[in-house]
């Protein structure tokens, strides 16, 4: 992705060489989104947030889209991270572009998949979250993570 890009979208992340994360893009970013070399979007954002971009033909900028509504914490479920680890897991997909309003929700998806897909501990999944946007929903998912970790003696 380019560095102009990057000046465009909000939050822009890279917590992954495959993987962007940022906040709602305009429906005019996205033709620079493909030109940077996107190939999948993937908004964590409920329908009614996103008029605009509801509107916006994005299979003719030659970009897959993908949705995955996550309006809060009771959307943070292990089955929403499982779905976005098999959009992120395919190789025709990337790289991939993943963005809510602020990017805050993402951080936290990404946390979520990190622990239930990719099995790691729960500090290294809220450092995984944090790399992709994770800010205000941080004690919500170490709740949830902690919840589910493997209790030791």
């Amino acid at each position: 992705m380019t560095d102009d890009v990057s000046l465009l979208l909000p939050n822009l992340r890279r917590p992954q060489p495959e993987l962007f994360t940022c906040g709602l893009p305009a429906p005019d970013d996205f033709p620079r989104i493909r030109a940077a070399g996107v190939k999948t979007v993937v908004s964590l954002c409920q329908p009614h947030e996103t008029p605009l971009l509801n509107a916006f033909p994005v299979d003719n900028q030659g970009l897959q889209l993908f949705n995955i509504p996550v309006a809060g914490p009771q959307d943070l479920t292990e089955a929403n991270a499982r779905a976005l680890a098999d959009i992120l897991n395919e190789s025709e997909n990337c790289p991939v572009l993943v963005h809510c309003m602020s990017s805050n929700r993402v951080g936290a998806l990404l946390a979520l998949k990190a622990f239930f897909v990719d099995g790691v501990s729960v500090e290294e999944a809220l450092d995984i979250g944090c790399a992709g946007g994770l800010a205000g929903l941080e004690p919500e998912v170490r709740r949830l993570l902690t919840a589910a970790a493997p209790q030791t003696c």
